[in-house]
């Protein structure tokens, strides 16, 4: 289908995709309604209406060779200096532990949907990777393992929109549960309480706004992260592909360790937590690595909104969506049976499964909108800790299933 905007006129495309993204991150942080919505996905929806009207291409330069190219293997180093290991296991105390309870569920809910529905949709073996690795981490695993198995783009873009509507879900239920008395008489709720007596009110601004304050950044500051992100970037590709030609592939195992330790987005990951935990203090000196990083995931979700299909959308995403919402449901079967078991609070619980289903901001977002003031900093740890994991696990995952 022929395009107003031609694949070669680069410029044009670089000053739409420009504009796109910087409309979803204004309105995210001026509206609650965006908010909620979350800019990423505004901006998809954005791509998806352009190409669809026929403003923009389905596959250009830009949007193959340079944001995937680029953009996005650079947005994940910047976005896990955070990842010091040392604070996350120091600070995060029980809440880890239930996080990881929450983990082992999100990887037995996409073994079981892939036996279930793997049958009824093309390719899920890759969704139920990228799914774990977000359902683990967040959208950081989710773009890395999308690009590792080479996904298609409109199975992305279904994915997404089935993944947006199952969060929506999701979060109305969780928010439920912390209201809900039948969870108050069998959870204790210290934090809740509190609130309760203290009758603390929630800031009149959107938790985008919140999270995203104005920072100082240097010139200095802007040339660091982007010489780091390209030095990980390039060490990783160069580990990843050395090995990779030194593992063979004879076996369904050895298959697997090729396809892990060949990835370059493991030694990213591994690269950048390592920097992080034992160069902590260098990186807190240094500004501007989250909006940079975040920048260029924009850009990604802006990118792989444009080979999107409105029709194979929508005879994908309800199958999709059911799928979804089967590893949401047994991540919170094992969060709350495990916190049961062992005795956690409800904050905790629904917190660690925040932290695993929305990812870190998500869940610091519910701490900060529900008043538990002591469990933002924990729960944006554990979090960031499933950055660290989510990816590697994706991989695992969909190694064994023929991802």
């Amino acid at each position: 289908m022929n395009s107003l905007i031609s694949p070669e006129n680069t410029w044009m495309l670089l000053a739409v995709m420009c504009a796109s993204v910087a409309a979803s991150i204004y309105l995210e942080q001026t509206y609650a309604w965006a908010s909620k919505v979350s800019g990423a996905v505004i901006a998809l929806i954005l791509a998806l209406v352009l190409v669809n009207v026929g403003v923009l291409p389905t596959h250009a330069p830009l949007f193959d060779d340079i944001v995937w190219g680029y953009a996005v293997p650079m947005a994940i180093p910047l976005l896990l200096l955070q990842a010091n290991m040392t604070k996350i296991w120091r600070e995060t105390g029980r809440m880890l532990f239930v996080f990881l309870i929450g983990s082992a569920g999100t990887i037995c809910g996409a073994l079981l949907g892939t036996a279930i529905f793997g049958s009824m949709i093309d390719g899920l073996p890759k969704v139920a990777a990228m799914m774990t690795g977000s359902y683990i981490g967040g959208g950081v695993n989710f773009v890395a393992l999308a690009d590792a198995f080479k996904t298609d783009g409109t199975l992305v873009s279904s994915t997404i929109v089935a993944d947006n509507l199952t969060m929506a879900v999701y979060f109305l239920v969780l928010l439920g549960c912390v209201s809900n008395a039948f969870f108050r008489r069998y959870f204790t709720h210290p934090h809740i309480d509190a609130v309760e007596q203290s009758g603390q009110a929630d800031e009149g601004k959107t938790l985008a706004a919140a999270y995203w304050s104005r920072k100082d950044i240097s010139l200095r500051d802007i040339a660091v992260n982007v010489m780091y992100a390209a030095v990980v970037v390039t060490l990783s590709k160069w580990v990843g592909s050395s090995l990779s030609a030194l593992i063979p592939a004879d076996n369904w195992l050895l298959h697997m360790a090729n396809t892990f330790f060949g990835s370059e987005y493991v030694w990213i990951t591994f690269i950048s937590m390592i920097v992080a935990t034992f160069f902590d203090k260098k990186v807190a000196s240094i500004s501007g690595a989250q909006e940079i990083g975040t920048y260029f995931i924009y850009l990604f979700f802006f990118v792989i909104g444009v080979p999107a299909s409105i029709s194979e959308i929508l005879r994908n995403a309800p199958l999709l969506f059911a799928f979804c919402f089967l590893m949401v449901v047994v991540n919170m079967l094992f969060c709350f049976v495990g916190g049961k078991l062992f005795r956690f609070n409800l904050e905790d619980i629904v917190l660690a499964s925040n932290a695993n289903i929305g990812g870190p901001t998500t869940a610091a977002g519910m701490a900060i909108s529900q008043g538990w003031t002591k469990l933002v900093g924990p729960s944006m740890l554990v979090g960031t800790f499933g950055y660290v994991i989510g990816t590697y696990l994706g991989i695992i995952v969909g190694s064994i299933l023929g991802a």
